[in-house]
């Protein structure tokens, strides 16, 4: 059944509306999980390398260095976490989880005490990489690289459930749109078909019975044009004035 033709604008826009919806509030989903992500992960970060920092001070003084690369090593075990290395006050690198050995992007940038950047190592991918000093700085730097694309994979698990429930709204949204438009234009057609049948010069012809027990006893504008169409079909000619 096809649809009136001054409901098929009312029915794109409708269509238009529940796409821009739709669209929005993937966008703001999308924006809201990254931030939320990239928040947590950033604080996981921040947090192993405080514990990275607080349990290396003694093997740092003592100069141990296999235990303190025993002590990251096991830190890579932690979803999410890429490569972890240990500088000394100078920013030189004295422990690391790099294989097989320290990108040099790493290896030339200047020594970071705290905070987060963000890196881009050509072979390794894009991370978020945490930094916390180790004795304010006096014993050097602990910092810790998180996955830019493990982000990424979980803000995708999370963004995909959301829009699968959108779409299957929007695509109820649009079923039900399209059948209450075609049972708004039904009366419509039907008043539109009596209306031819009041106009033909034979008004002895019976009012078809659908339109008897339909269009003349609903109480909308639809049975009251109904009403008036055959009000006016009754109207004798004789008594209206003649056309000059």
């Amino acid at each position: 059944m096809t649809i009136a033709r001054f409901l098929r604008s009312t029915m794109f826009s409708i269509f238009l509306l529940f796409g821009l919806v739709a669209v929005s509030t993937t966008a703001l989903c999308v924006y809201t999980v990254d931030k939320q992500l990239s928040s947590q992960y950033v604080a996981n970060s921040a947090a192993i390398a405080q514990t990275i920092a607080n349990s290396s001070t003694d093997i740092i003084l003592n100069r141990d260095m296999s235990t303190l690369q025993s002590l990251i090593d096991q830190f890579k075990e932690i979803q999410g976490v890429k490569y972890l290395y240990i500088t000394n006050e100078q920013g030189e690198i004295i422990a690391h989880t790099f294989v097989p050995g320290v990108p040099k992007e790493i290896a030339s940038a200047a020594p970071q005490m705290s905070g987060a950047v963000d890196r881009r190592l050509p072979g390794y991918g894009e991370f978020i990489e945490v930094s916390n000093p180790i004795l304010d700085g006096n014993a050097g730097s602990a910092h810790v690289g998180m996955d830019k694309g493990f982000i990424t994979l979980k803000i995708q698990t999370a963004i995909g459930q959301q829009i699968y429930l959108i779409s299957i709204i929007f695509i109820v949204g649009i079923v039900g749109t399209f059948v209450l438009l075609i049972r708004a234009a039904g009366p419509l057609r039907a008043l539109t078909s009596y209306a031819q049948h009041l106009a033909v010069p034979d008004r002895a012809a019976p009012t078809p019975p659908e339109v008897e027990d339909g269009l003349l006893r609903r109480k909308d504008e639809i049975g009251q044009l109904a009403r008036l169409y055959r009000h006016l079909a009754e109207s004798s000619p004789t008594e209206r004035e003649p056309a000059p």
